[in-house]
C-alpha cells in the first residue's frame, strides 16, 4: 500500500455506458465497443474487448442499489492476477433511457472467490477527501458501501454471486 502523502489526487473517474449506441466511454474519454450489454431491473451488464496490456476483456454487472461494480478481467497470458473478481465503489446512475454514468469513489474490493475479500485503495479515498475531490458525506457512504459489500460477500462463503443472488440479483459472467 502507499502513503496517501504520496497518492497523486485525482478527479474522481467518470465513466459512460450508452446502450444505445452500443458503446462505453472510459474515464480517459476513449470510446470502446460493446459486445454485449444486457438490462435487469436491478442493474447493467456490459462485456466488452480491451487494448489493456494486461487483459483482452471485460465483463461487469453494475448494481446502482448497493454503490458496486464487479468486474472480471479476461488476463493476458503471463499475467499474475490476486482476484477472481474486481469490485469498484461508486455512483450508478441511468442519465436517460439508454445512458448509464459511473463515478468511481476510489475504494475497491478484491474478492477471490471461496477464499477471502480485501479493501484497497483507502489511501486514494483519503488524498481525495483532503484534496477537496469527494465531500466527507461521500467519503463516508463509500465506506459503508465497502464494508456492507465485504460483510455480504463474507457472510456467504466468499461469492459476491451467492451474495447478489440472496438479493434477488443473479448474475452469470460469459
Amino acid at each position: 500500500m502507499t502513503q496517501a502523502s504520496t497518492v497523486h489526487v485525482h478527479p474522481p473517474k467518470v465513466e459512460y455506458f450508452d446502450i444505445a449506441a452500443q458503446t462505453n466511454t472510459d474515464p480517459k474519454g476513449f470510446v470502446r465497443p460493446v459486445e454485449v450489454y444486457r438490462e435487469e431491473p436491478w442493474g447493467l451488464y456490459m462485456a466488452r474487448t480491451s487494448d489493456h496490456p494486461n487483459f483482452h476483456y471485460l465483463e461487469s454487472w453494475i448494481v446502482p442499489e448497493l454503490a458496486l461494480r464487479a468486474t472480471v478481467f479476461g488476463y493476458n497470458p503471463g499475467v499474475e492476477q490476486w482476484q477472481d473478481i474486481y469490485v469498484d465503489i461508486g455512483e450508478f446512475t441511468r442519465e436517460s433511457p439508454t445512458l448509464w454514468r459511473s463515478i468511481d469513489h476510489y475504494l475497491d474490493v478484491l474478492v477471490r472467490t471461496g477464499r477471502d475479500v480485501r479493501l484497497v485503495d483507502i489511501d486514494e479515498l483519503l488524498a481525495a477527501n483532503t484534496g477537496g475531490q469527494l465531500s466527507p458525506a461521500a467519503c463516508q457512504a463509500a465506506i459503508e458501501h465497502a464494508t456492507a459489500a465485504i460483510d455480504g460477500i463474507a457472510a456467504h462463503g466468499y461469492s459476491l454471486e451467492n451474495w447478489l443472488a440472496e438479493r434477488g440479483m443473479t448474475i452469470t459472467w460469459r
